[in-house]
């Protein structure tokens, strides 16, 4: 080969290589290219979502130290003190008596000789019970007859003696001394007479008393004696024949307590009811009132009329009386807003400033779900409704939103972080 061959071929070899490294190197610089725009990219694209990461984190503590503070301020439910212009039905105890009931004794000593009726039995006024036999008092009046007719006997002969006297005297035959004498006699035996006519009588009555008679009709309810007894009247416990009782009507006698006894009056209805009577209830009336406070008991007594026409009712059982009351028109409020405290009772009442007032009252009647207040509260002020022991006088609090408000702001505040959270975890790496 030939020298001009081999330049020839070396020259071609070279300018080979050399478009070979520019290819190269051009590939390169493209690559290097896309690699600087590839990362510029990428910390764009992670600072766009630290960026909202930091948004979301910090919308998130403003959205919780916002949670925080509403949550340190104390919410209470507060209502106003109302008239309380429903009754109230008090329910006592009592113990039903015939409305006319009296023990049935003897005015006459002496055996028993007769009963005719016996405990359950209706009797009818002056109907016959029961006879004593009494020969000492039969003997007496005897006596006190004879004695009648022995002064009555006495008396004409005084009296005819009086007009011969007084036909003597206008002669002058008799001094005027003696036939005052005479007159005196015939007053001394006028007067021994009606003494003896008025002994006749009371043995008469005490005759009649033999036969015991009901003073009233009603039923007999208690019999003490039997035939043979000996029945003394001059007292004790043989004195008690029978025990008679009206059961139509009946009575009922109440104590009512102070705080009620101003709201029962005369003609008010009552409901009596008892307990072995199940499903029974019988209608009565206020008859009438002490009209005091007994210092004792400071309770009231009150009477109560209760028709028995069929007898369903006896005398002597327990019942319960259930007096209607008329609304008194003083403040109520519910029992749960009542504090007891040491002091005494309480109730909290929140301002216009939102502030705690611990507020002493005096209570009146419980109506169940609320009690009457007497005195300590108006009907502008609020009362916190179930207050917790911690609560203070002078703690500021907030009133508490309606149901369906505090539902609305729950919903809202729900969807606020659920959408918050949501966009920072699409934004985020």
């Amino acid at each position: 080969m030939t020298e001009q061959r081999h330049a020839a071929l070396g020259i071609h070899a070279g300018s080979a290589m050399e478009d070979g490294d520019a290819a190269e190197l051009l590939k390169r610089r493209q690559i290097l290219r896309r690699t600087r725009v590839l990362t510029v990219v990428v910390l764009i694209l992670l600072a766009i979502g630290a960026g909202r990461t930091i948004m979301s984190r910090m919308a998130n503590a403003r959205l919780l130290e916002a949670g925080a503070s509403e949550q340190a301020v104390q919410y209470v439910k507060t209502t106003m003190p109302k008239s309380s212009a429903v009754g109230q039905d008090v329910v006592l105890p009592g113990t039903l008596q015939g409305f006319v009931q009296a023990p049935i004794s003897a005015r006459s000593s002496g055996y028993l000789k007769r009963w005719t009726r016996d405990i359950g039995s209706r009797v009818a006024k002056g109907e016959l019970l029961a006879e004593i036999e009494s020969p000492e008092i039969d003997q007496q009046l005897s006596q006190a007859v004879a004695a009648r007719q022995q002064t009555a006997s006495s008396l004409e002969l005084a009296k005819s003696t009086v007009a011969r006297w007084e036909g003597l005297r206008k002669q002058d035959v008799v001094s005027q001394q003696e036939l005052d004498e005479r007159r005196s006699g015939l007053a001394q035996a006028t007067a021994n007479l009606a003494a003896a006519e008025a002994n006749v009588q009371r043995l008469r009555q005490l005759e009649g008393f033999k036969r015991v008679v009901a003073p009233f009709a009603g039923v007999i309810t208690r019999r003490n004696v039997d035939v043979g007894d000996l029945i003394d009247a001059g007292g004790g416990a043989g004195r008690v024949l029978f025990q008679l009782a009206q059961t139509d009507p009946l009575r009922v006698y109440v104590n009512v307590p102070q705080s009620y006894a101003h709201l029962v009056r005369p003609g008010q209805p009552v409901v009596v009811t008892q307990a072995e009577l199940r499903g029974q209830k019988f209608v009565g009336e206020v008859a009438r009132t002490s009209a005091s406070i007994d210092t004792t008991t400071r309770t009231m007594q009150v009477e109560v009329a209760l028709p028995n026409k069929d007898g369903a009712l006896l005398p002597g059982a327990y019942v319960q009386v259930a007096l209607p009351l008329a609304a008194s028109q003083a403040l109520a409020i519910p029992t749960n807003a009542l504090l007891f405290r040491g002091e005494g009772t309480r109730v909290a009442i929140v301002d216009a400033q939102g502030r705690v007032q611990l507020r002493p009252i005096t209570l009146g009647r419980n109506l169940g779900e609320s009690f009457e207040v007497l005195d300590g509260v108006s009907a502008k002020d609020r009362v916190v409704l179930n207050p917790p022991d911690s609560l203070a006088d002078g703690d500021l609090v907030a009133l508490a939103p309606a149901a369906g408000e505090a539902a609305a702001a729950s919903g809202a505040a729900v969807g606020t972080v659920a959408g918050r959270e949501a966009v920072g975890a699409k934004g985020a790496p």
